[in-house]
């Protein structure tokens, strides 16, 4: 492909200076929706810009972890009122980057308002326990210390929320950090590294270095001064980092796969249902790890489920979602628009019935860019590999259960444990859903994709490594450990 002089090249952030990647190298990004918009070139960054980085964020840390932990919080919440200032311009690199309609682009960057603000409170919240001694001479208590540098990973998928939480939850702590966004979507990333930079934000506390993650990505999992790595991710690339980084016995804290149950019993209000399924398994081209991916709906109402469903995702506008009205865009590149697809074959040939979609778009508009149909499959039983495999995408598979009890066991019959949802008007068979998910987090009627920022968040089973959460009270546990302080006034025997 070739480049236009007129696309603006972006630089890595390394201590104080912008600079270009020792190899030379850069990498092109483009608009999802369509390839011929250039939006940006990025550094195709090598192993020792990753070590000038640890380097600069090493230099950074001690006079960072020792700032009142209040004052860190101070610069947070600048940069989140930064992006909130420059909302619609957040929201368009998001919509240009991504592919996202104007609707989760917007819910996107309130959401990274909020879990900043709310991040940069717990610089308040940094507490320990004050501990009864056996000797009463004695004052015993517990303090948190940031852990030290620390790397994080993202995704394109949720590129400036994600980033948000993980680099806000670090600085709070006192952590410096190397960031290494996803090569999709660095530009947005590097938006929220500037707000930062806007804040005063001294030099070396954030370092950003964009590259393949099989280079960056190896450097930084393999580096002895970085002491913990929180990622977010594929399982594969998740479980490899982990053999990486376990061979030196530092932290890792994984987010990964999804495959959410959402069931729905024969006293639901299926007009909702409906409209939540559309939201979870369709916003964002079905491309979130919280995303509806399973529909269990008992086979009393599964018809009237379907036919409604089928009405309502077949008058969905899919689009550039730059233009007005545009309610999905395209997925992310080839690359997912092709295993998108592969998975659609794999259930037309393992007898998955089509209810509606199941092609790639290419007429008009749909031509320039990675547009995949609004796809519904009924018909799908457990064993079938679009019952079992994340697809990220905008495709749903229903399976109709006998009845409670199976819908139950079909929720659990799954290798990942991110989100659930059940819809029911029966207070007792919703109890027991809760109680009974393995999932870390599960709603009652409610879209699988609904979080808020003050509550944990994170899966269990094959979703999560490290038993870490983030966001909430509990996201500082990765970033911190105890001190055990003991002290005797009196030096006297």
């Amino acid at each position: 492909m070739k480049v236009s002089e007129k696309t603006k090249v972006f630089k890595n952030l390394i201590g104080e200076n912008w600079t270009t990647s020792s190899t030379g190298k850069t990498f092109l990004v483009t608009n999802p929706a369509d390839t011929r918009i250039e939006l940006g070139i990025c550094q195709q960054s090598s192993e020792e810009d990753v070590l000038e980085a640890v380097g600069e964020a090493k230099k950074a840390l001690k006079k960072w972890r020792n700032e009142a932990a209040p004052e860190r919080g101070q610069y947070i919440l600048r940069a989140a009122t930064y992006i909130e200032e420059r909302s619609e311009e957040f929201i368009k690199q998001l919509i240009l980057e991504v592919g996202k309609s104007y609707a989760d682009a917007k819910a996107e960057v309130i959401r990274t308002i909020r879990v900043m603000r709310y991040l940069a409170g717990e610089a308040e919240r940094l507490t320990g326990e004050t501990i009864p001694s056996w000797d009463k001479e004695v004052i015993g208590y517990t303090k948190r210390e940031a852990i030290g540098v620390v790397g994080i990973i993202t995704p394109w998928n949720v590129p400036l929320g994600i980033a948000s939480w993980k680099i806000a939850t670090a600085l709070t702590c006192g952590c410096t950090v190397l960031f290494k966004p996803s090569s999709q979507t660095p530009l947005v990333s590097l938006w929220l590294v500037e707000a930062y930079r806007e804040t005063g934000l001294p030099s070396g506390v954030l370092n950003f270095v964009t590259g393949p993650g099989s280079v960056v990505g190896n450097a930084i999992a393999n580096h002895p001064d970085i002491k913990a790595i929180s990622f977010t991710g594929s399982n594969g690339v998740g479980l490899a980092i982990n053999q990486l980084i376990a061979k030196r016995g530092a932290r890792f804290q994984a987010e990964m796969g999804g495959k959410n149950p959402f069931v729905v019993l024969e006293d639901a209000d299926l007009e909702l249902a409906t409209d939540h399924a559309i939201a979870g398994g369709f916003g964002e081209s079905g491309q979130r790890c919280t995303a509806t991916s399973r529909i269990i709906v008992l086979k009393a109402v599964a018809e009237e489920f379907i036919a409604l469903l089928k009405k309502k995702v077949e008058s969905l506008n899919v689009g550039n979602p730059i233009k007005e009205g545009t309610q999905m865009g395209p997925v992310i590149d080839q690359g997912s628009m092709e295993s998108i697809l592969e998975y659609i074959d794999i259930a037309k040939n393992e007898n998955g019935v089509l209810v509606t979609g199941g092609e790639r778009l290419t007429e008009g508009e749909h031509a320039l860019g990675y547009f995949v149909a609004p796809t519904v499959f009924r018909k799908i039983t457990p064993d079938m590999t679009i019952a079992q495999e994340e697809i990220f995408g905008p495709v749903l598979s229903v399976m109709e259960a006998d009845d409670y009890e199976q819908a139950m066991e079909w929720a659990n019959n799954i290798e990942y444990g991110l989100s659930s949802t059940i819809y029911t008007n029966n207070l007792e068979k919703a109890m027991k859903f809760v109680n009974g998910i393995e999932a870390g987090f599960t709603h009652v009627n409610m879209p699988s994709t609904y979080s808020e920022p003050h509550f944990p968040f994170g899966g269990i089973k094959g979703t999560g490594i490290g038993g870490f959460r983030e966001v909430g009270s509990t996201a500082i546990d990765f970033y911190t450990e105890y001190k055990t302080v003991y002290i005797k006034p009196h030096g006297n025997k």
